[in-house]
């Protein structure tokens, strides 16, 4: 098809004009019918957010994707585009898109009547036929549907009664494509209004002109909940003219959450080839995503976007190979102590609440650390919470007792493995906790760090950060000595 250059050619070959929203329509039918992944990438979604887009497709309706940041709502929008013909035949020269068989545009009118069969025509790609707009406060009437330009009418000699001095927008040039406004309640009120007609009755009109455009577009909207966004909202007749509004969720499971940092971090092979990863920090990683959307210090309303959790991964691993780097090691296991280098993820992607302002965002990234701990830790170590002194054996008496004799141990951050080794096992009793509970194949140390850094977020020990190191101690030393400073 695409070697047909005029409107003759193209008659010839039986090719048939037809909706963009049929087009989507057929297409998807297609592939639901040859069972062919239609969103590709989007993870946790199938059994909700996708077949409500694909049932909007079928029903050839206009959508609203309504969702917290970091769900993916763009990211689905712009695979729409895969539901499109491969080309596209257009008038040439076209600014709308004109389909040779039933234009819309006064250009591409005349053309053909000039022209007849020998009228020109190009293929546009199907990657040309999706536009996409931010909604901003400064967006206006003009940019999306346009306006007379004073310069085309001089430089035409033309009378402003000419519908050639009209310089179109970005919808009139989206005709025949996919659409997308993201943020809408960000778009003024007035604004909005502007898309009434387009959204209902296809048409639209500009400063006044009598004119009657068909536009052929599929919209896709995408915004945060109302009561989020209090720059402003969608009007209700606006809405009321959106066919389908699908609610967006972030992964309901950690192992859906893991797949997409998986899939969505950008680590060099070089990093991933010096930097081993065991599964636990995998795990890690996300639970601090879910303990922040729980946390009362975050803005529920908000949101705890996905890519906190990539960042933070991403940060995570340069982490550890920094520290390789710095001690001409060829080779490294994550630590614990390599997620403070997370932080940086964290406090940018999180909005804090009052109560949270009052703790500051570093506070607020350490608990959330804090928790993600504590939670592995209970998975593995039995609760030392539970152990009452005197009638139940404790297995984390020796380690009490030689924390309670003054001796500490300090981790640095930039300490090579070997002397990471060397002072996981200095701590008595630390190693034989660990072989009783850690599985089979896993990391002795990793084990080991687990269990201090949990035992000091369960108030049995006293950790620091202080210059980039940790240093674990009694509690009750700790105690006393803060009481004696006070002296």
């Amino acid at each position: 098809m695409k070697k047909l250059k005029t409107l003759g050619e193209l008659k010839k070959s039986g090719y048939q004009s037809r909706s963009i929203k049929a087009e989507l329509r057929e297409n998807l039918i297609k592939k639901l019918q040859s069972g062919e992944q239609v969103f590709e990438g989007i993870l946790g979604f199938e059994d909700t957010v996708l077949p409500d887009i694909e049932r909007a497709i079928l029903s050839q309706h206009n959508i609203l994707l309504l969702g917290l940041r970091g769900q993916a709502k763009t990211r689905i929008a712009r695979l729409m585009v895969h539901l499109l013909d491969e080309y596209m035949p257009v008038v040439a020269g076209s600014e709308l898109n004109d389909d040779p068989l039933s234009p819309i545009s006064t250009y591409a009118k005349d053309l053909i009547a000039e022209k007849g069969d020998k009228t020109p025509i190009e293929w546009v790609h199907r990657n040309e036929r999706y536009v996409e707009k931010l909604a901003t406060p400064d967006v206006s009437i003009a940019d999306l549907v346009g306006d007379v330009d004073p310069i085309k009418a001089a430089t035409l000699k033309l009378s402003y009664a000419d519908e050639r001095v009209i310089h179109f927008g970005l919808i009139p040039r989206s005709h025949r494509c996919i659409f997308v406004i993201n943020e809408l309640p960000d778009l003024q009120a007035r604004i909005q209004v502007s898309l009434f007609n387009i959204l209902q009755e296809g048409d639209m009109q500009i400063r006044g002109f009598k004119l009657r455009l068909d536009l052929d577009i599929q919209f896709l909207f995408t915004a945060n909940p109302e009561d989020y966004t209090n720059r402003g909202s969608i009007i209700t007749p606006l809405k009321d003219r959106i066919e389908s509004q699908i609610l967006t969720h972030y992964p309901k499971t950690i192992e859906i959450a893991q797949m997409i940092t998986e899939q969505e971090a950008k680590i060099p092979a070089a990093q991933a080839k010096g930097v081993v990863v065991p599964e636990l920090f995998r795990v890690m990683m996300e639970r601090i995503s879910f303990e922040a959307r729980e946390s009362e210090y975050i803005d529920e309303k908000s949101g705890v976007s996905a890519r906190l959790s990539v960042s933070g991964f991403e940060n995570l691993m340069s982490t550890a190979e920094r520290r390789m780097l710095i001690n001409k090691e060829k080779k490294t296991t994550l630590r614990l102590t390599d997620f403070w280098g997370v932080i940086p993820a964290i406090t940018g992607k999180v909005e804090l609440v009052y109560e949270g302002e009052q703790e500051g965002p570093y506070n607020v990234a350490i608990a959330l650390l804090g928790k993600a701990i504590k939670a592995e830790f209970l998975s593995f170590f039995p609760n030392p919470d539970k152990f009452r002194k005197g009638v139940d054996r404790d297995p984390y008496g020796t380690i009490r007792a030689w924390f309670a004799d003054g001796n500490t141990v300090d981790l640095l951050n930039d300490a090579s493995d070997k002397d990471f080794h060397k002072a996981l096992d200095s701590v008595a009793g630390l190693s034989k906790l660990v072989e009783a509970v850690k599985p089979a194949n896993g990391d002795k140390y990793l084990f080991m760090e687990l269990a201090l850094q949990g035992l000091s977020e369960m108030d049995v020990v006293n950790k620091d950060f202080v210059d980039s190191t940790f240093s674990f101690r009694d509690l009750l030393a700790n105690m006393l000595g803060d009481m004696g400073g006070e002296e």
